[in-house]
């Protein structure tokens, strides 16, 4: 089942990554990001963590980034909708 949540990640990923959104509906949840996506390097994470902030609402703080926070993209949903229960 899609929710909004997953329809406004997978559009945030998309945008910030430039990839298509055809090959972003393919993601599963366990479809790795982090060391897996060329195009989600160092210098992208913050520019996603950036964009997830606007358009979901919430703050990421510093030591909630870590490596199991983009390593799956089923990580990185989990992730924003506990954010969203939190905010």
């Amino acid at each position: 089942m899609t929710t909004e949540l997953d329809r406004t990640l997978r559009q945030i990923l998309a945008d910030v990554l430039g990839l298509a959104p055809e090959r972003v509906a393919t993601f599963a949840g366990d479809t790795g990001l982090f060391g897996h996506l060329p195009e989600l390097d160092s210098m992208s994470v913050a520019g996603l963590l950036t964009e997830m902030e606007d358009r979901l609402g919430f703050i990421i703080e510093d030591d909630e980034v870590d490596g199991e926070l983009l390593e799956t993209y089923g990580a990185l949903l989990a992730f924003a909708a506990a954010k969203q229960v939190q905010g």
